[in-house]
């Protein structure tokens, strides 16, 4: 095992100043006093919720969100969302690319903690730096759509001697029901959540539907109102249901049925738990899916 030593970042004296982090998102650190160097914050796409009202799958590809500290890779040093220098040791980044690079530093589901006390600290220790990984998701300064900044992202990460630097997989979905499978498996084994990449997107260093973020479920009832035609395939059945939570809200509930409940879907009256995956600024619930018929 390599010795622990001292990053090649130092900051300079005049550079250092003691930083409360507002936010553990915003910094991508602890809420706790630390002693860093700050940069400029890195130009960063931002994510917009899911909605899958209006999002065109096909137009998209899926990853795992990484419960770790997003990071930007300038070239010679590692950054936070906030421009906080972050003191990973020499060995760590060594032979990395001068390209920048885009990813979350990661230990395995539910090691956020553990990733953040870490990165947090201004000499590094090599032993917890070791269970570290840099996902790296896209390359920020190619001037490319998302499909070929993955293909050069690939072929730049084969030629890189480290065992740091790992390519976050992406794959296409079929429709809402296999992002909701997808979804499903992330949050079963313990996972965060699916990212979304709007494939002929340019890297944008501001928050947009090019990239986008999936938590898993909640649950909540209301109750049927209206039974809503289908079409296409669903043709002379059930659509979607209409209906009404307990403060009166109406919306939709169109996936999650199986087609024998698209035949004879649950009465007028009746009411039924669904899934969704936060709100709308209106407290719509958003990719509703029925889980089932209330039993009592």
């Amino acid at each position: 095992m390599d010795s622990a030593r001292r990053s090649h970042h130092r900051p300079a004296r005049a550079a250092l100043r003691i930083i409360v982090a507002e936010s553990a998102l915003a910094a991508g650190l602890l809420c706790a006093p630390i002693i860093t160097a700050t940069a400029a914050p890195p130009p960063l796409a931002l994510a917009n919720d899911f909605d899958d009202a209006e999002v065109d799958l096909s137009r998209y590809l899926v990853s795992e969100k990484y419960d770790g500290v997003r990071a930007y890779w300038d070239g010679s040093q590692l950054l936070t969302r906030a421009g906080h220098v972050l003191h990973a040791p020499d060995w760590f980044t060594a032979g990395w690319p001068s390209t920048p690079l885009d990813g979350e530093l990661w230990a395995g589901r539910g090691q956020f903690e553990a990733v953040t006390s870490t990165v947090r600290d201004l000499h590094p220790d090599d032993r917890a730096w070791r269970n570290i990984r840099f996902m790296v998701f896209d390359l920020p300064a190619h001037a490319a759509s998302f499909d070929a900044r993955l293909a050069a992202l690939e072929t730049l990460l084969a030629t890189v001697r480290s065992d740091r630097l790992t390519q976050v997989a992406h794959s296409r979905v079929v429709d809402e029901a296999d992002l909701q499978r997808r979804l499903n498996a992330v949050a079963d084994a313990g996972g965060e959540g699916l990212m979304l990449h709007r494939r002929d997107a340019l890297y944008r260093p501001e928050r947009s539907d090019d990239l986008l973020k999936l938590k898993p479920h909640q649950d909540a009832e209301a109750q049927v109102i209206a039974h809503l035609p289908g079409h296409g395939k669903y043709a002379g059945m059930l659509g979607a249901l209409l209906v009404r939570n307990a403060d009166g809200l109406q919306f939709r509930i169109g996936t999650g049925f199986s087609d024998q409940q698209r035949r004879e879907p649950p009465p007028l009256g009746s009411w039924v738990t669904f899934s969704y995956n936060n709100l709308t600024a209106r407290g719509v619930p958003r990719f509703a899916s029925f889980l089932r018929v209330r039993s009592d």
